[in-house]
């Protein structure tokens, strides 16, 4: 892919539209009146954008991000500073230019079979729970065969804030065949971005951003699955199974009754993806990183003191994509979480409910309660 295809009003348009109505600080205007004024604006913001795309240039003004602090939960201590979640604001215009790369880069990536099919971020018709799907049915398969199935649960330290530019352009070089205007254009867009925290009124210096997909972009996700590829050749290689979702990365295996050998191949991997995310600027963060066997109860418990003699501390429940996982499979602590959630909410929601309408109350319902119980309600 050598050059970007230049587009007209009527995919601007759609575009413009489709995209969220969320207002960045540097945005002259607020993004839901931008909308509204769309006729007026379009010949000029159309002209911008195909200018970017031909001449494989992002516009230095646009690659500034603002940073908001908001603490993750209300009950936090704010005078301490790992409570609070960084939101990194961009410029409206800055992703309508990135859904226009976006789209036409994910054509070319689709219809030659580039992106790795055992990874189901930010996907059409892939999900954390086709995900979990894929995973729980291969444990199943291998429960049903006798078999006992281990699985690790990979976990990164910050890992789309430290990708390296120049290993990522060569991934979309050598790997993804970009070439011409088009690397030219992402060469831009990563190099001289920047950004400043804002706290109310209060605003810090400007900093260079010298690593890291841009958080809060419309590209990171896409970039940082690219920039992943090579990995799942350390798992072929060692004959492990894997599945991902961005960067949540799990690894695992069937062993036969009293045969543990393949263990010692997953501790291989391990310690080689450890290796290979030294090399490529990643952190495998190993305090978190969590494994659990699946199968029968006798076998399970010498599978784990096996593990745990290799280093591996087993646990008999983990938290996997938002599901909890048991080594029976049964669900038991999944159901309790989301059943104490729901009521909850539900008493909260009780409350209010004679001060608010019926039609208020069921959008409550929808996003309080009923989207838990649907959650991975597939799996």
């Amino acid at each position: 892919m050598s050059a970007f295809e230049e587009i007209d009003s009527k995919i601007l348009e759609e575009i413009v539209q489709h995209l969220k109505s969320s207002t960045c600080y540097l945005d002259t205007l607020p993004t839901y009146f931008f909308k509204r004024v769309l006729n007026c604006l379009e010949a000029d913001l159309l002209e911008v954008v195909n200018a970017s795309l031909l001449s494989g240039t992002f516009p230095d003004s646009l690659k500034t991000a603002v940073v908001k602090p908001l603490l993750k939960k209300s009950n936090l201590d704010n005078t301490i500073l790992s409570n609070y979640r960084p939101i990194s604001n961009l410029p409206f215009i800055g992703k309508i230019i990135e859904k226009v790369v976006f789209n036409q880069l994910n054509k070319y990536l689709n219809s030659n079979g580039y992106l790795d099919n055992f990874q189901s971020g930010f996907r059409p018709h892939h999900s954390t729970e086709t995900a979990l799907i894929k995973i729980i049915n291969d444990i199943r398969l291998n429960s049903e065969s006798g078999k006992i199935s281990v699985l690790v649960l990979l976990d990164l330290s910050a890992a789309f804030d430290t990708v390296d530019h120049n290993i990522l352009l060569e991934r979309l070089e050598n790997w993804v065949g970009l070439s011409g205007m088009v690397i030219k254009w992402f060469r831009s867009y990563l190099e001289g971005r920047g950004y400043y925290v804002s706290i109310g009124e209060h605003k810090s210096k400007w900093t260079s951003m010298t690593c890291g997909v841009p958080q809060g972009s419309i590209l990171a996700p896409l970039l940082f699955s690219l920039y992943m590829l090579p990995l799942s050749q350390i798992m072929r290689k060692n004959q492990i199974a894997y599945h991902s979702y961005a960067d949540d990365t799990q690894i695992y295996l069937a062993l036969s009754p009293n045969d543990y050998s393949p263990i010692d191949s997953l501790c291989q991997c391990i310690d080689e993806i450890n290796s290979w995310m030294c090399e490529n600027f990643l952190q495998l963060n190993k305090e978190k990183t969590e494994v659990i066997a699946f199968g029968n109860k006798d076998e399970v418990l010498k599978v784990n003191a096996y593990l745990d003699s290799r280093g591996l501390t087993t646990k008999n429940k983990v938290r996997n994509l938002g599901v909890i996982l048991e080594t029976d499979l049964s669900f038991s602590s999944h159901v309790k979480a989301v059943t104490k959630s729901a009521y909850y909410h539900l008493k909260n929601i009780a409350r209010i409910r004679c001060f608010v309408s019926s039609q208020d109350l069921e959008k409550l319902v929808h996003a309080f309660i009923t989207s838990r119980v649907d959650y991975c309600n597939g799996l």
